[in-house]
C-alpha cells in the first residue's frame, strides 16, 4: 500500500469518527466486490453526508453518479442497504453503512403519560428529555430514566432548542394554551415525528386557532399525529403511552400500522375510544 493510501484511509477515518461523535448523520460507502474492469477498486471506500461534499472516490466512472444517488437514498432513509451495479464489461457491489444520530424523544408536559413515556422511550434505546415549567413534576427524582429533565417555560425552550431529523416531538401538556404555543414553534421544524395528545375537540381547537389567530396554512397540521398514537383504543395513562411509542416506532422503522390521526381524518365520525361506545350501547 502506498503512503498516500494509507494517508487517504486515516484522513477517511478521523472524519467519520469526528461525526460519529459530533452525532452528525453520516454514511461509509465500501465496494465489496468487483469485477472486469472494476476490479481495482475492490475494497475502497468514501463517506457521504446530506450537508456536504463525500471524501474519498472509487474510480466508478460513469456508475458514480447513480452510486451516490442510492447512498444518499439510503441515508436519508436512515437504512444500511447493499447496491449491485452491472455493466457489459464489469459489476461491482458497493455497501452503505448509515451511521445515524441517536433519535432524541422530547416529552412536553410531564403529567401522568409522561412518566411511563419517558420509561418507553428508554426501553427503546432514545434519547430522552423532559420538559416542564413545574419544578415538582419536572425533577429528575420523578424522571430517573431520563437523559435531560428540564423545568423551564415551554414554548421559549423549544424556540431555542436544536431541533433536527432525529427529533421525535410528543406534546402531552395540561392545556391547550400550551399545545398552542408550543405547536406554534415547532410546525416547521425538521423534527421526524410531531405528536399532540387530546381528544378530537380540543385538537380541532387547537388547529382552528393557530389558523384563525396565527394564519397558519391548514395544511401544515398534516405532519401532526393528533390525536396522538395508534389506534388501539388506549385510555389509561401507561396505555396511551404504549400507543405513542408504538406510533413513534412505526415513523421510526417505516411501519404499516393505522395511526390514530390518520383514521380519524378519513373519518370524522369514528370514536376515540370505541370500548367506551360499545359500554353505552349494551
Amino acid at each position: 500500500m502506498t503512503h498516500q493510501y494509507l494517508a487517504n484511509e486515516r484522513n477517511l477515518l478521523d472524519e467519520l469518527i469526528a461525526s460519529v461523535e459530533a452525532d452528525r448523520p453520516v454514511a461509509l460507502i465500501t465496494v465489496v466486490k468487483a469485477k472486469g474492469r472494476f476490479a481495482p477498486v475492490l475494497g475502497q471506500r468514501m463517506l457521504i453526508w446530506p450537508d456536504k461534499d463525500s471524501t474519498g472516490s472509487p474510480t466508478l466512472g460513469q456508475l458514480e453518479p447513480e452510486v451516490l444517488a442510492d447512498a444518499h437514498q439510503a441515508l436519508a432513509d436512515r437504512r444500511s442497504r447493499l447496491f449491485s451495479y452491472e455493466e457489459q464489461d464489469g459489476s461491482v457491489e458497493v455497501f452503505v453503512e448509515v451511521l445515524r444520530r441517536s433519535p432524541t424523544l422530547i416529552i412536553v408536559g410531564a403529567g401522568h403519560v409522561a412518566l411511563p413515556l419517558a420509561q418507553l422511550g428508554k426501553l427503546i434505546d432514545f434519547e430522552v428529555v423532559v420538559l416542564d415549567d413545574r419544578p415538582h413534576f419536572a425533577n429528575q427524582q420523578r424522571f430517573p430514566m431520563a437523559n435531560q429533565v428540564l423545568a423551564q417555560p415551554l414554548a421559549e425552550t423549544l424556540r431555542h432548542w436544536t431541533i433536527n431529523s432525529d427529533t421525535y416531538l410528543v406534546l402531552v401538556t395540561r392545556g391547550h394554551t400550551h399545545d398552542v404555543e408550543c405547536l406554534l414553534e415547532v410546525i416547521d421544524s425538521p423534527a421526524r415525528y410531531i405528536g399532540m395528545i387530546g381528544s378530537k375537540r380540543r385538537v380541532k381547537a387547537v388547529f382552528d386557532l393557530l389558523t384563525r389567530e396565527k394564519d397558519l396554512d391548514p395544511a401544515k397540521f398534516d405532519r401532526v399525529y393528533a390525536p396522538i398514537g395508534l389506534d388501539i383504543g388506549a385510555e389509561s395513562p401507561a396505555e396511551i403511552a404504549i400507543s405513542i411509542i408504538a406510533e413513534i416506532i412505526n415513523v421510526y422503522r417505516g411501519g404499516r400500522a393505522t395511526s390514530l390521526a390518520h383514521a380519524l381524518r378519513a373519518d370524522r365520525r369514528l370514536p376515540l375510544h370505541p370500548a367506551r361506545v360499545e359500554q353505552k350501547g349494551s
